[in-house]
């Protein structure tokens, strides 16, 4: 097995919806232009609030991918 070697990056996605909908968000968004995604991990939810109300669900996630030489 070759020896590899990963980076992490934080996004918050976000959704009107729900929170698994603002993770996925994240995750699809970071692969248009992350390639080799491994590993995403959702380290907090939390929620946007207006006048009371929930205006949004926020998910913050942590995404791994291959670190590539030159990268």
């Amino acid at each position: 097995m070759a020896e590899s070697v990963y980076k992490i990056i934080e996004l918050v996605g976000t959704s009107t919806k729900s929170w698994e909908e603002a993770a996925k968000n994240a995750v699809e968004r970071a692969s248009k232009s992350l390639r080799e995604l491994r590993i995403a991990e959702i380290t907090k939810l939390d929620m946007k609030i207006e006048k009371g109300k929930i205006a949004a669900f926020r998910a913050r996630v942590q995404v791994s991918f291959k670190y590539e030489e030159g990268a």
